[in-house]
């Protein structure tokens, strides 16, 4: 049985409190929808399509590199059976099975949506709801069973005293046969203050015509959670956190303390690499075997290699760090940094755009813009490479074995030449040959008894006091 897919996203989210859409608040590095897309994804779905309401053009601009997706606007948010209403267009005359998620519950499992299906097709049931047994069900629809089989569903403030006192709750995911779906969803007579048309009316609609409903619980019910707050987002932000450090930890990395470690979903990270506490890795990162990450470390999209060690309180951008590299303290590195083999950056150091190449140095108090570097060079403290003309930045060459002394500014466009050397202190506008040694700094002029006259100067002029 061919299954489709469509994803409730066009709620307010008012509780958020945010001017942003709710599915699209992070969660580990993706937004709450993509969690969601992600699982779908495992039951290799023959379409899916995403009804999208409040902020419907952010919401669609956020999910532009799903190119297949279809979207579906609910002008009015009147209930999630009116949503489904909206997606006829998408689904009505389709053959198989509809599974309905929520984009704002991120951590249902691939597993758990595999299980619901199977459990539809093996029933040939009309529907079939996901529960969850909770210890404090408080705002949830309550699973009524009559005889053990789902009789019907009901929304707390509809609920009994007696009612509100189950435990199974509704999570708001279904599988759907799709033939009978949507002759059934008009005949849900809309209810409540905001007169809406609620899904789980089909349970009773189904039961008088007596198709199959059924229900699937799972296990662990943090897996339906759904997020309406920011208070709740930050909740499931450590459950995630604590099972993506379960997860390295399982593969053979150091996490010192997981309390303060905080890793993205798309990071990976090699074995025996050991990650002090206050480190946080974002994006698409990728750390090898055996590194060192030292506290305060904030690594972004970046690549590094075997035993690469970054040391306290470094940023690091969209960079590439090759194997035995050094980075650190204090260092930034800024998109487009290429750090080569055993290659030394140190404390206060900056690089943008620049590739530092195998074994060379650039250890202190440096900004390193618009450059290229060779192998074996040695970038002396102060070094600065004045890349930037008010109107366009501009290139700095630098080849291999070159020495660079200290307090020098490279006035870009400027190309250094193979084992050329750079006197301390020196402004360089024009190039220097390969083998030549750059001087480009004023004579030193001392002129004696100066200071011993200023201040016989001054004393003369100052009044008495």
């Amino acid at each position: 049985m061919a299954s489709h897919i469509l994803i409730l996203a066009a709620g307010q989210g008012t509780r958020m409190r945010s001017g942003r859409p709710k599915v699209l608040h992070r969660l580990a590095g993706l937004p709450l929808i993509e969690h969601v897309l992600r699982a779908a994804s495992a039951l290799t779905p023959h379409s899916t399509g995403v009804v999208v309401g409040h902020l419907a053009d952010q919401v669609r601009a956020g999910l532009v590199d799903h190119a297949s997706l279809r979207f579906v606007l609910q002008t009015e948010q009147r209930g999630t059976g009116h949503a489904l209403l909206q997606a006829e267009p998408l689904f009505g005359g389709q053959r198989g099975a509809l599974v309905v998620l929520s984009g704002d519950v991120p951590l249902i499992r691939p597993e758990t949506l595999r299980r619901l299906i199977q459990t539809h097709e093996r029933a040939d049931a009309a529907l079939t709801v996901l529960t969850a047994t909770l210890a404090r069900p408080y705002g949830y629809g309550r699973i009524v069973r009559k005889d053990g089989r789902l009789s019907r569903v009901v929304e707390e403030r509809d609920a009994s005293e007696t009612q509100r006192q189950l435990t199974e709750i509704n999570s708001g995911i279904y599988a759907l046969a799709l033939a009978p779906l949507f002759d059934a969803l008009r005949e849900i007579r809309a209810s409540g203050a905001l007169n809406e048309i609620y899904l789980p009316g089909l349970v009773t609609i189904y039961r008088r015509r007596g198709l199959a409903v059924e229900t699937v619980c799972v296990e662990n019910p943090d897996e339906v959670r759904g997020i309406n707050s920011q208070t709740e987002l930050a909740e499931v932000r450590q459950i995630v956190r604590q099972s993506k450090n379960e997860e390295l930890m399982a593969a053979g990395v150091t996490i010192e303390d997981p309390a303060t470690t905080y890793v993205d979903t798309d990071v990976t990270v090699g074995p025996d690499t050991v990650i002090h506490p206050g480190v946080i890795l974002e994006g698409r990162t990728r750390i090898g075997a055996r590194c060192e990450l030292h506290s305060g470390v904030r690594i972004v999209d970046s690549t590094l290699g075997d035993n690469v060690l970054i040391n306290n309180h470094c940023v690091i951008q969209g960079a590439t760090i090759a194997q035995d590299a050094r980075v650190g303290p204090f260092a930034h590195l800024r998109p487009e940094t290429v750090v080569g083999k055993a290659a030394r950056i140190g404390n206060f150091v900056e690089t943008k755009k620049t590739s530092l190449g195998d074994g060379s140095k650039a250890n202190h108090l440096t900004y390193l813009g618009d450059a290229t570097i060779g192998s074996g060079v040695n970038v002396g403290a102060g070094t600065i490479t004045c890349n930037y003309d008010g109107g366009q930045k501009h290139p700095t060459t630098i080849g291999d074995r070159v020495f660079i002394g200290s307090g020098t500014e490279l006035i870009a466009p400027v190309t250094l030449g193979d084992g050329a050397y750079v006197a301390a202190g020196s402004c360089i506008t024009n190039d220097v040959p390969a083998g030549a040694l750059g001087v480009a700094r004023a004579r030193q002029v001392n002129k004696e008894d100066w200071v011993t006259r200023r201040k016989a100067d001054r004393n003369t002029s100052l009044p008495d006091v």
